[in-house]
């Protein structure tokens, strides 16, 4: 076969994927929202805005959205200022434990905060002993906040995306034009706005437009929280009428995806993933300054503050899983680890894991194959087409699990052309697919960043040698990326073990839930179901954490590559 010809095989193949499992879902659920019998019609786009709940429902989602990116702003942006200019006590300690909340999807932490700020929570039994309640009365916080409950959980789990962006884009500061300008007498805050800022601003806009868009569209917060006037939960809620006559959930999920790929369509013809602080870079890099007594200490507290905030959801679900009884007090009352042995040998939790491991593994293996072919095409050839696969590529990042979750429920309904794929039948399939699309961004960017520092040198002495494209990229190039490919592949591993939105929606038939799933629905049942649910979640949190630490140790400051538009 010559090269040519395995050239457009490989086309084929790549877009025939992305044709049927990323455009083809898409379009049914916009098709859906804007066919009627009698033709093409708005009337469903705009009854959904005139419809009081779904209306309430669709500003609920954007509110969150933008609180939380705007939390998210002020939380990560003087972080990664404090990180980069300044050394101070602890300094490489803390930057590890930015990754924390990452372990541990917010709709399994939510558990922890219902744990705490319940009416009968930790929060309201700590009122009580100090007097500034009465015995017999309690506070609904989350009944009373859950917006802000929601925001705050989702937060606190995406500020390390920002954080890495903003970082990385700090790295590649020219330091001279800073100094420039302190010479000339700029204060530090005109310095910031007037230099700084605008060359971070493409880093920036890269880490907070994935924040949105993930804020926007996030199921398991909302839910675990019983946010129910939220887009997300209505269209979770509406699956029920997916094959029935109600375009509604088309409507509203196609209004979703309308804000979240218009957004990310912006990001990419305003900053095109262009980095101006590249431009001019200059050979010499920063230099930190070294904070020593008070001023170590101020520097440390904003670390040390939102990195105890960030695992209080975690520390309530670690409490949660070996208390015996915690009802109405601060503490638990009593300690065990028998909900670990349980969670290990429940009749929902035994299969769900194994049931986990198998979507994964297979996802990540479908990415890694999928990913080094993009990315080679993408850096390596000269093709007119490499823009739009990479292109179609990134696309998942801006089209929601849940829009692509609602999608593959419409194509799988009778009479569709994959209705051989229902998931009430056998979701493994279909759950293999939706994972390995969600994640395949990651591997793909992973393996683009190993290219790009890989001279093609060796390649094409290989290849002038007489060596076939295969063989050049078995014994040359994979080789020489595999730490990226690892990374990449763990981080596709670990996410699709623990992804919501799919898993929830996906995943009807008790035999075959994924832990997600498993976790959601033991939190439902009464008696010990939250203590093993708790548990549960706890064993995932492991698993992502080593997952984490070892990804980080494998690409270091390029991490926050990987979470970018």
């Amino acid at each position: 076969m010559t090269r040519k010809l395995a050239g457009w095989l490989l086309f084929i193949l790549i877009f025939a994927f992305f044709g049927a499992f990323l455009l083809w879902p898409i379009w049914l659920t916009v098709r859906g929202a804007f066919w009627s019998a009698d033709g093409v019609t708005l009337a469903y786009i705009k009854q959904v805005f005139e419809h009081p709940l779904y209306r309430e429902g669709l500003l609920n989602a954007l509110k969150v959205a933008v609180a939380t990116t705007a939390l998210v702003f002020c939380i990560a942006i003087p972080m990664a200022l404090l990180a980069y200019r300044y050394n101070f006590p602890g300094k490489g300690l803390f930057s590890a434990t930015v990754l924390v909340p990452m372990i541990l999807p917010p709709f399994v932490g939510a558990i922890g905060m219902r744990i705490i700020l319940g009416q009968w929570g930790a929060f309201n039994a700590l009122l009580r002993s100090i007097g500034l309640l009465a015995d017999d009365t309690a506070i609904d916080w989350l009944g009373e906040g859950q917006f802000w409950g929601v925001v705050i959980m989702e937060a606190l789990h995406l500020y390390p995306i920002l954080y890495l962006n903003a970082l990385a884009a700090l790295a590649n500061l020219d330091p001279t034009m800073d100094e420039a300008a302190l010479n000339m007498g700029a204060p530090s805050w005109t310095r910031f706005r007037r230099i700084t800022l605008p060359l971070i601003t493409p880093g920036l806009f890269a880490g907070g437009t994935i924040v949105f868009i993930w804020s926007l569209t996030e199921l398991g917060t909302p839910l675990m929280f019983d946010y129910s006037r939220h887009a997300a939960v209505q269209i979770f809620n509406g699956i029920k009428e997916i094959g029935g006559d109600n375009p509604f959930p088309y409507a509203l999920t196609t209004v979703m995806l309308i804000l979240s790929g218009g957004l990310y369509g912006i990001s990419r013809m305003v900053w095109g993933g262009t980095s101006y602080s590249t431009a001019g870079r200059a050979s010499v890099a920063a230099v930190s300054k070294d904070l020593r007594g008070a001023k170590g200490l101020l520097a440390v507290l904003p670390f040390a503050l939102i990195t105890a905030l960030a695992i209080l959801p975690h520390l309530g679900v670690i409490a949660m899983s070996v208390s015996s009884d915690w009802y109405g007090t601060i503490l638990p009352t009593g300690l065990t680890l028998d909900h670990f042995r349980t969670a290990l040998g429940h009749r929902l939790t035994v299969p769900s894991i194994s049931n986990s491991m198998r979507y994964a593994g297979a996802a990540m293996i479908v990415d890694l194959i999928l990913g080094v072919a993009i990315a080679y095409i993408a850096v390596r050839s000269k093709w007119r087409s490499r823009i739009l696969i990479d292109t179609l590529a990134m696309l998942p990042l801006a089209v929601p699990g849940l829009v692509m979750a609602f999608g593959y429920m419409a194509m799988t309904r009778p009479g569709e052309w994959f209705s051989f794929l229902d998931p009430v039948t056998n979701p493994l399939t279909l759950l293999v697919i939706a994972y390995a699309v969600r994640r395949l961004p990651y591997v793909v960017r992973s393996a683009a960043a190993g290219l790009q520092q890989v001279s093609q040198e060796l390649e094409y002495a290989a290849l002038n040698l007489g060596a076939s494209l295969g063989r050049v990229l078995r014994r040359i190039t994979i080789p020489l990326i595999s730490a990226n490919l690892l990374a990449g592949g763990l981080l596709a591993f670990s996410f699709s073990m623990l992804e919501v939105s799919d898993s929830l929606m996906l995943a009807q038939r008790q035999p075959q839930y994924p832990i997600t799933k498993a976790i959601y629905e033991l939190f439902q049942l009464m008696g010990d179901g939250r203590y093993i649910a708790s548990a549960l979640g706890v064993w995932a949190m492991v698993f992502l954490a080593i997952t984490i630490v070892s990804v980080t140790i494998l690409l270091g400051k390029r991490l926050g590559a990987i979470f970018r538009v």
